[in-house]
């Protein structure tokens, strides 16, 4: 029961968060994020291409990430897998390149840029070798890079819940954003950690037994 709760959960946050991209698109003029943005950067192509880049692709890898951990769907209809899991994987190369980009440029200068971009390349590595592993078919491994591929891809849900709450307890914006440039992704990883690790003593009782 409590597992099938984590997955519902799971799958309705990603589905709220990986809709949130729509926002920008469906809306002209400085929303979001971009409020806080100075004029120069809003108005450079580079930025605005990674940006979108960024937002739209991060947001669809989000959408269709958590599908690919159900086991009937990779046992049953191994072609469906496959095909969520290359678009998921050209989604995240793309959002995580394009997020390091766009990194440089976060508000509250260099600790919660250096945050948001050792997560862009953490999520692009774990993602690529996600991918090479199961080339090489290697799928043990592959499961445990895609788990933390998708840890680093749900800090953009543990992100929109941490900010409020730090902004509550601290009452400072920037403070807040500095942290959460690091919470919401960091534990994630540790969560991510602590599954693997349950999954591993429970392969090993299953081949014991």
């Amino acid at each position: 029961m409590k597992k099938k709760i984590f997955w519902i959960m799971l799958a309705i946050l990603s589905i709220l968060i990986g809709l949130y991209p729509l926002k920008y698109l469906l809306n002209e003029g400085k929303i979001g994020i971009l409020n806080g943005k100075p004029a120069w950067l809003l108005n450079s192509e580079i930025w605005n291409i990674s940006f979108y880049t960024h937002i739209i692709l991060g947001g669809v890898a989000l959408l269709i990430g958590w599908i690919q951990f159900n086991a009937k769907l990779r046992l049953n209809k191994p072609y469906i897998h496959k095909f969520i899991g290359k678009t998921y994987v050209v989604s995240v190369l793309l959002s995580s390149f394009s997020g390091f980009y766009i990194a440089l440029f976060a508000d509250e200068g260099l600790w919660a840029s250096l945050g948001f971009s050792c997560l862009a390349v953490i999520w692009f590595y774990t993602t690529l070798m996600a991918y090479l592993t199961v080339r090489n078919k290697q799928f043990l491994r592959h499961q445990n890079m895609m788990i933390y591929s998708y840890a680093a891809c749900f800090a953009a849900v543990t992100l929109r819940i941490w900010l409020p709450i730090l902004i509550m307890i601290i009452g400072n914006f920037g403070i807040s954003y500095i942290i959460v440039a690091w919470l919401s992704w960091i534990p994630n990883l540790f969560v991510a950690y602590l599954i693997i690790k349950r999954l591993a003593l429970k392969n090993n009782s299953l081949a014991k037994s």
